[in-house]
């Protein structure tokens, strides 16, 4: 888009510049023909949602612009629910009133009840309370109903403007239950109301679900103005102005802690574009790709699974940040997935106003603004990932320092972090259940079949995954006398242990995070180092640890799944050890498995049941870009630079007979002090090897 400087040009020429506007105008939105009309109006009766592709067939047809094409059918759905709703008003306004007097009559009726079977005033009353109980329960459940109807014909309202007379002025869902009779009966005309409103309430969620989708496709087109380059990064974020004024919304987050995070990324990943669609529909793949990212998720309900063109879910999502230190976001939302053409996919995520009363209060306060991605298949088997995402949050919680720029800079839950994870996800699970390493290779002579090194690969999938769900620190502790690990930036956390055949242990779990004065790759090499191990492992006590077998799940030689192993063990255990490293940080999580599991694993037997209590390490960068350090100061640069944020979380089982708060400090003291011990280590050995 091009602007010309203000005042430039002879007023002649805005005077010309103005009237050729104006002709096009009139050009642009002269009235339909008969023929048309006629033409949308057949479209719409089959498909009331046309997407890009059929709105740009229809406008060729037609010779109508695409623009007019859309602004038609969004007007046409606006007015065909406003005629149908009208329409009922009045049968409404007619069942209210005779639900109320159908209360009135019932309140008389129970007032007079009394047993036909006795003539005794007494029993009659104990007959009355009776029924009186099962209306009373019969009752409260449908309050809760109304009270969620009235919230969704709320919603409607404001998104619509077509709804002010669907309720009488002074609505108010108890209203519906006369004077607060307990035993007021609902049941004759409650089902079929709010039937109607839960269908009002779908086709509300289609429609936001359909115009997130048309605005997230216009970001991955968009270029400046709409995105501009952050002025701390290379990374680009969203013109809030003229996003604004492109998609004016109401803001749903009014808060002097909140702030708005853009950013968008894209890049090749080794999948293809169906396999990978398949993963955004199931809750359990999604989660086994993105643990890092994703804590807990579900599908609240499919509300179209493809009959419209596309599969349209209700969501709900908890996402972390590997630290104890940030609070997690809660999500409840609509997932919509279309299909566009043979070989392009769309994803949008939006959040929805009657969804908000599924989140946890304790979590930060997030808005999603459609966000999602757009993926195309490649020749190759590969696929082409664009990402955006675009979130309003109030950070209630007051993010620690320590990972605040990471947060801020979208760093932490940007497009680019779900790209880097996707990759390098997509990278571990193609070399982890590939074919057997030829020979001389990696755990030659110790896996002798495919299926043993998928086995052991699944067991330490289940240990990552279990490692990045104890960071969110579920189950706190709340004891008075762990106060004092709080404030000293340690985080606590006590849980039943579910794994079967031991469901009465309990599992302390003590996790800290530290900024250490270097780089995010030289601390991973430093853990990954075995002469370096007794610099910080305090349990082998300062034996040697030697890795015995392990396999590459990447390129980078410290993506690997390790056995190790104590030169002088005490117990029959190994030690199974899955690293990573990307772009933006590495892990090493390990846990002692005893040798009899690790044989099964071996020999192909599934062992994601065996009970695993893994530690390690989470490292990051500390949320500074190469490009904003290039342009700050000599001395913030010098922090930045050489900088990044480590988390260490240890886990013990505990096996009292029976438990009390003494018993758990004392467990917790335990595991603290060997935590208290390995962060001392670690800060020495890093001082003077990098120092």
């Amino acid at each position: 888009m091009d602007f010309a400087p203000e005042g430039s040009g002879s007023a002649d020429e805005h005077d010309d510049s103005s009237n050729s506007r104006r002709e096009r105008e009139r050009k642009q939105y002269h009235r339909h023909s008969a023929e048309q009309i006629q033409r949308l109006e057949e479209f719409f009766k089959d498909c009331p949602h046309p997407d890009e592709n059929q709105r740009r067939q229809l406008s060729r047809e037609l010779g109508l612009e695409p623009r007019q094409i859309k602004f038609w059918f969004q007007n046409k759905r606006t007015q065909t629910k406003s005629h149908n709703e009208r329409a009922d008003n009045d049968a409404l306004r007619v069942e209210n009133d005779r639900f109320y007097y159908e209360n009135l009559v019932m309140r008389e009726a129970l007032r007079n009840l009394v047993c036909p079977k006795c003539e005794d005033a007494s029993s009659g009353e104990e007959a009355r309370q009776r029924n009186l109980e099962r209306l009373r329960v019969e009752n409260a459940g449908l309050k809760q109903e109304l009270e969620r109807a009235s919230r969704v014909v709320s919603t409607f309202s404001r998104r619509s403007g077509v709804l002010e007379s669907y309720l009488p002025p002074s609505f108010s869902p108890l209203s519906y239950l006369g004077e607060n009779i307990p035993g007021t009966s609902m049941t004759t005309l409650l089902p079929q109301r709010l039937s109607e409103i839960q269908e009002m309430e779908k086709s509300v969620m289609v429609e936001t679900a359909v115009n997130a989708m048309d605005e997230l496709l216009e970001l991955f087109r968009g270029n400046e103005p709409l995105w501009v380059k952050s002025p701390t990064n290379e990374r680009y974020l969203i013109h809030r102005e003229t996003y604004d004024k492109l998609y004016p919304k109401i803001s749903h987050i009014n808060s002097s802690s909140s702030w708005i995070e853009s950013s968008r990324d894209s890049g090749l990943v080794p999948i293809t574009a169906r396999h990978l669609i398949d993963i955004f529909q199931d809750p359990e793949k999604w989660m086994d790709f993105f643990p890092t990212i994703v804590t807990k998720v579900r599908t609240i309900e499919a509300l179209d699974t493809g009959k419209r063109g596309g599969s349209l879910f209700v969501m709900h999502e908890k996402l972390h940040v590997l630290s104890p230190l940030v609070a997690p976001r809660e999500l409840a939302f609509l997932r919509y997935i279309r299909q566009l053409d043979s070989t392009t996919w769309v994803i949008v995520n939006v959040s929805y106003d009657s969804l908000k009363e599924l989140e946890d209060a304790s979590s930060s306060q997030t808005w999603m603004f459609p966000s999602g991605c757009l993926i195309q298949d490649m020749p190759n088997g590969k696929a082409n990932v664009a990402w955006v995402e675009h979130v309003q949050v109030d950070d209630r919680s007051l993010t620690h320092p320590l990972y605040k720029d990471m947060v801020c800079d979208s760093q932490a839950y940007g497009a680019k972090r779900w790209i880097v994870t996707l990759q390098r996800m997509c990278e571990r699970f193609a070399f982890s259940m590939g074919p057997r390493p030829s020979p001389g290779h990696e755990l030659e002579g110790v896996i002798d079949a495919p299926e043993g090194r998928k086995s052991l690969t699944k067991l330490s999938h289940k240990m990552v995954k279990n490692f990045c769900h104890i960071l969110s620190m579920p189950e706190k502790l709340d004891l008075p006398q762990l106060s004092e690990l709080n404030r000293n930036g340690f985080r606590v956390s006590v849980h039943r242990s579910d794994t079967s055949g031991q469901p009465n242990n309990m599992i302390a779990c003590v996790a800290a995070s530290l900024r250490l004065p270097t780089s995010f790759e030289n601390l991973f090499d430093f853990f990954k180092d075995e002469h370096a191990r007794d610099q910080w492992n305090v349990l082998s006590e300062g034996n040697p640890v030697h890795e015995i077998a392990h396999i590459s799940t990447g390129t980078h030689p410290g993506n690997s799944i390790s056995l190790m192993q104590a030169a002088n063990p005490k117990e029959n255990m190994l030690i199974l050890q899955e690293s990573s490293i990307d772009l933006l940080g590495a892990n090493l999580i390990y846990a002692p498995v005893p040798v009899s599991t690790i044989t099964s694993a071996i020999s192909g037997q599934d062992t994601t049941d065996t009970n695993v209590l893994p530690s390690g390490f989470i490292i990051s960068s500390d949320g500074v870009d190469g490009g904003a350090r290039a342009g700050a100061s000599s001395s913030s640069s010098m922090i930045g630079s050489n900088s990044s944020l480590l988390t260490v979380a240890f886990q013990i089982m505990v096996r009292p007979d029976t438990f009390s708060d003494q018993l758990i400090t004392d467990s917790v003291a335990t595991i603290h002090a060997l935590i208290s011990s390995t962060v001392q280590k670690i800060r020495l050995a890093v001082g003077s090897r990098f120092g």
